[in-house]
């Protein structure tokens, strides 16, 4: 059991470093945010993770958008959080409706969440660095779909 979870961390912090390194890669569409996105996100793990929560996205276009988040996925993972206050940059985008759709995330954890962590995602040419704070207990190795919809619709991108 100790061999598949070492396995598992390693795997999950390949694809997290790579997450976390692709919009870096895109620098010349991503060198400036277009985009913040303030949310609030509740969940829990037991081997199926799921989330839901809701935000706001402003862009410097002047759109904005309430929207409607959601995380499902699985893996080695148990617990229970809360984010609250939530930040987000969102870059590499022209107009608001690049921003709504699916984001892959890959990610290791383990303790008590009282301070926020920051994690990385992109679609495409769409980069999103999430921020928050919260609370909850936390531990495992997942893979997810955040994905990001309009109130009042349901976006599968």
């Amino acid at each position: 059991m100790k061999r598949l979870f070492s396995a598992a961390f390693s795997i999950a912090a390949v694809a997290s470093f790579c997450l976390i390194a692709a919009p870096f890669a895109m620098a010349d569409d991503v060198d400036k945010k277009n985009c913040d996105m303030t949310y609030t996100l509740k969940g829990w793990s037991a081997v199926y993770k799921t989330a839901k929560g809701e935000g706001t996205i402003t862009c410097k276009t002047g759109e904005t958008a309430q929207v409607e988040i959601s995380v499902k996925g699985g893996g080695l993972t148990f617990g229970k959080t809360e984010i609250y206050n939530g930040k987000a940059e969102i870059s590499g985008v022209k107009s608001i409706d690049e921003i709504f759709g699916s984001y892959a995330a890959a990610s290791a954890h383990a303790g008590v969440v009282k301070e926020g962590a920051v994690e990385v995602m992109t679609k495409g040419h769409v980069s999103l660095a999430l921020a928050g704070t919260g609370e909850g207990v936390d531990v495992g190795i997942d893979f997810s779909k955040f994905t990001i919809s309009k109130v009042g619709t349901s976006a599968s991108k």
